[in-house]
């Protein structure tokens, strides 16, 4: 097993076992933004590709004066929580009031085209309020209907705002799902203010 050699720890990456690209008596001169230009051995193409991914994200990383800037680390979607029976939708509602949150519910079905298309929007939007919000979804079809009925829900999708074990406010996401996403960002924002 070989590795990249001369580089701090934080860009170092270990070889795999596949079959080298590039012979190892062949050595490249690599410029560094570091401070001065260092020697690596390529094996193996998982090292290359580690090192050009380090290379790319400290280059980004880089502002017109010289000096780094942060690095977002935030994800870019946040996959609902699924709520699967009624024991465990109260389990939900009762830690979110522990810690004083507000919960998004979306209420869904398997079959529901609209729904399907919205659920990957409304985890980027959970990705924006994460780790402050908690968004889940719930399958119709596959709880009680007593939880269903106790939500008050009779259409899908629909996107609920829950506090304190108490619905605060709801959007039936039967139109367009760019206005669906504005209209549910609406509705948090609302319930941050109140």
């Amino acid at each position: 097993m070989s590795e990249i050699v001369n580089l701090s720890s934080s860009l170092r990456c270990l070889n795999s076992k596949i079959s080298p690209l590039v012979p190892p008596y062949l050595s490249r001169q690599i410029s560094s933004s570091f401070s001065q230009p260092r020697e690596f051995k390529f094996h193996s193409f998982p090292e290359k590709i580690c090192l050009v991914a380090e290379r790319i994200r400290t280059v980004n990383a880089l502002k017109q004066d010289g000096g780094l800037q942060e690095l977002d680390d935030s994800p870019v979607s946040v996959e609902l929580g699924p709520i699967c029976s009624e024991s465990h939708f109260d389990q939900v509602m009762e830690e979110a009031h522990k810690l004083g949150e507000s919960v998004v519910i979306v209420w869904m079905a398997a079959w529901c085209r609209k729904c399907i298309y919205l659920k990957p929007k409304l985890e980027k939007l959970a990705a924006e309020f994460y780790p402050r919000l908690r968004f889940y979804h719930v399958d119709v079809n596959a709880v009680p209907y007593r939880l269903v009925s106790r939500a008050g829900v009779t259409k899908m999708p629909t996107i609920q705002l829950w506090r304190d074990g108490q619905k605060q406010a709801e959007i039936i996401g039967g139109h367009k799902a760019h206005f669906v996403v504005n209209e549910v960002r609406e509705m948090i924002e609302n319930d941050s203010i109140s």
